[in-house]
Formats: structure tokens, C-alpha cells, sequence
């Protein structure tokens, strides 16, 4: 008897590394090991193959290949831009983002504020999104930069990037956004958007992880994160990870071919999974439902669920799911994204998000859709809320 099939449908975490992203990484790792930024002939084939990866990741997002900086993650990126900017206007005590932004970015504002930076941390609706009435009021003559990422990782609700940028050039103030979870969903033209720094992650777009990119615009003050050697023309330090890198340009390649399918075949089928359990399962509550959204993800209450625990058993059915970011797995606190969405907490704390990508099929919603109705109502039987005894355990439910 053969083994089921995996439902991966937490492709917002990460994706499966491409067959072809593998097959173009691995001469890199056994005939062109050399050392890029050494002088001998060794070195060249490494040098060209990063330049190559270059301008694969350039076209992605409609650029001069000069204007991309490899990094070792998104994370880094977010930081880097953080840092840069502010390190080149250090007159520049204040920064403006949302209460919804990566933990990467949430985070480095923190360290930011410890070292004196005021935050302007921006409000979001019911349905994740910012009003830009906020934003004109937040920027100020000492603000640094202004960092918002495209589309939220937990529920996918997309920012008005374009006219976000406008506003922050109107101000003359610096504009980063975090891209991480757009690209290969959604169409990227750099120049079109205006903004000044855009963060990558090879690893959301079927690359390896341990490698992401910075768009630095042109022209833009902007002082390195990571001070080394010299590599990547002076704008982040260290010895390229060169198999990485041009997994990152295959990837790249990919994903511009793969474009129409995300935004057809994939956003059909997280609209029947949603409609599915909508029907399915009383009292499922979409979250940030009525902004526009990438093609791929649905983040849906339960009430009711405690979502751990909903995983838990999807989980032994062979089905990927989460509760939100993956770097936040573990903690117990409620989702700050839903917190600050103003969602109840006895619906945030039973949120689930589903993230699908091009190597999910219609059996793959269907099975979810088999699967994930009777766990609601198995968890729901058991709940404290339905035994009437608060703090009775959930373990009955395993």
C-alpha cells in the first residue's frame, strides 16, 4: 500500500526546492567551488554565475542587475535597510511602520528605539488595512525612513505600495518595503512602484533558504549592514554563497514563468478551499478578507479551536498547515497581526493560515476539505466551552 500524499499548504513558511534550482546550484558546489573574488582563473566561472544570477533576480522585479544586493535571508534585508538608512542620516531620529510587519522588522525597531529612535507604529482596520491619512500624519521632518511591508505574511492583505511610495516622496523621506511573500505572486516593476529598498527571500520562491536579496535604489544614501571585504560593490560584506546564489537566479527565472499560474490556477484553488469550508464548518470567519489579498493564502477563524491543536491532528493526517508566521511558531501569545486587526481573541486564538503554491492540486483541497470539518467539530466537542468547565484540557481530542 502506498503512502499518502503530503498536503503542503504552508507555502507563506517556505517551499520546496525546484528540481531545476537544484540541478543549477550543484555545479557550484562540485566543479566551480572557487572563490569569486579571487584573482585566478578558478574564480571566474563562480564570478560569471553570480553575475548570471544577478540579472535573473533584476528581471523579477524590473531592475539594473547593479541595483541588487545578495544577503543571507529577508530578514536581513529588512534590517539592512533599516540600518542603512538611518546610519546614512543619523540626524534622522524617527522611523514609520505598522503594527503588523515582521517580526524582522517589529523587532529591529525595538533595538532601534533602545538606542534612542522614536516609532510610529501605524494602526490597521478590521480587515488589516492602513488608512494613508495616518501615514501623511506620521511622517515628520526628522523621520529616516518609512518601512511597510507589500503583503502580509499571516493573512496576505497587499498594501497600496505605489501610492504609499508617492506620499513618502512627496515627504522626501526614504520608503523600504518588505516583498518577501509578493514575489512570484505577484507582478514586481521596481521602477513603476518608486520605492527605495525592496527585501527578497530566495527560500518563499522553491530556492534554498540561507539566501535573500536588497533593492537599493539608485542614487540612495544608504550605508552597508555587514562591512567585510568589499563583495557585492562595497554594500554587504562577506564571501557570496554562490550555489545559493544561483539557486536564488533559477528561482527567479522560475517564478516570472509562473506568474499566470499563481494568479489563475492557484487563487481558484484557495477559492474553493475557502467556499469549502465556509460551507463546511459554521461559525469559519475569513480574516482580512475584504482587502485585496495574494492569489495564494486565506487566514480563517475558528471559534471555538484552539489552532495548536487543530494542526496537531491535521498534521497526522498528513496535511501542512500553521497559525501564522513561522517565525513566531512556539509563542504563546495570540498573533499580533489578528491582535491588531482587532479580532477576538477567542477567534484569533483558533485562526489557521493556508498558503498554497503551484505544486498544490485539486485533491489537495479536497483533502483538506475531508479532513479539516470533523477536527473542527471533534475540538469544538471537547472545548471548555462546551464541557461548560473552564480550563478542561484538550487532550481527549488526540
Amino acid at each position: 500500500m502506498s503512502e499518502q500524499r503530503l498536503v503542503y499548504l504552508d507555502n507563506n513558511a517556505t517551499t520546496r526546492v525546484a528540481p531545476e534550482v537544484v540541478e543549477a546550484m550543484l555545479p557550484c558546489l562540485t566543479e566551480h567551488w572557487g572563490n569569486p573574488s579571487s584573482a585566478y582563473s578558478l574564480a571566474a566561472e563562480p564570478a560569471r554565475l553570480i553575475e548570471e544570477a544577478r540579472e535573473h533576480v533584476a528581471r523579477l522585479i524590473g531592475t539594473n542587475s547593479r541595483n541588487i544586493v545578495f544577503t543571507s535571508c529577508g530578514t536581513e534585508s529588512n534590517n539592512a535597510a533599516l540600518q542603512g538608512a538611518t546610519l546614512a542620516n543619523p540626524a534622522k531620529q524617527h522611523v514609520v511602520t505598522t503594527a503588523v510587519e515582521h517580526s524582522a522588522n517589529i523587532k529591529f525597531c525595538r533595538q532601534l528605539e533602545k538606542r534612542g529612535y522614536e516609532v510610529t507604529h501605524l494602526p490597521v482596520d478590521l480587515d488589516g488595512a492602513i488608512d494613508l491619512c495616518d501615514l501623511q500624519a506620521a511622517i515628520r521632518q526628522d523621520t529616516a525612513i518609512v518601512s511597510i511591508m507589500w503583503a502580509n505574511n499571516e493573512t496576505g492583505v497587499l498594501f497600496p505600495i505605489e501610492e504609499i511610495a508617492a506620499i513618502c516622496r512627496s515627504h522626501g523621506v526614504l520608503f523600504h518595503t518588505d516583498a518577501v511573500q509578493v514575489a512570484g505572486k505577484v507582478p514586481i516593476d521596481v521602477r513603476e512602484l518608486g520605492v527605495d529598498f525592496l527585501s527578497l527571500s530566495a527560500h518563499k520562491l522553491r530556492a534554498p533558504k540561507g539566501i535573500g536579496v536588497l533593492y537599493v535604489k539608485t542614487g540612495v544614501p544608504f550605508q552597508p549592514y555587514i562591512v567585510g571585504g568589499g563583495q557585492e560593490r562595497g554594500q554587504r560584506g562577506g564571501t557570496e554563497n554562490v550555489a545559493n546564489i544561483v539557486a536564488f537566479g533559477r528561482a527567479a527565472e522560475l517564478a516570472l514563468s509562473h506568474l499566470d499560474d499563481e494568479n489563475t490556477r492557484v487563487r481558484a484553488l484557495r477559492d474553493k478551499l475557502e467556499n469549502g469550508i465556509f460551507k463546511a464548518i459554521k461559525g469559519s470567519v475569513r480574516n482580512g478578507g475584504g482587502e485585496p489579498r495574494l492569489p495564494n493564502t486565506t487566514n480563517i477563524g475558528f471559534d471555538g479551536v484552539e489552532a495548536e491543536a487543530a494542526l496537531l491532528l491535521l498534521d497526522r493526517e498528513g496535511i501542512c498547515a500553521s497559525s501564522g508566521s513561522a517565525c513566531t511558531t512556539g509563542s504563546i501569545e495570540p498573533s499580533h497581526v489578528l491582535a491588531a486587526m482587532n479580532v477576538p481573541l477567542s477567534r484569533s486564538k483558533g485562526s489557521l493560515r493556508f498558503s498554497l503554491g503551484i505544486e498544490n492540486t485539486e485533491e489537495d483541497v479536497d483533502r483538506l476539505l475531508e479532513k479539516l470539518p470533523p477536527i473542527i467539530e471533534r475540538l469544538r466537542d471537547v472545548s471548555p466551552e462546551a464541557l461548560g468547565q473552564a480550563g478542561e484540557p484538550l487532550a481527549a481530542a488526540y
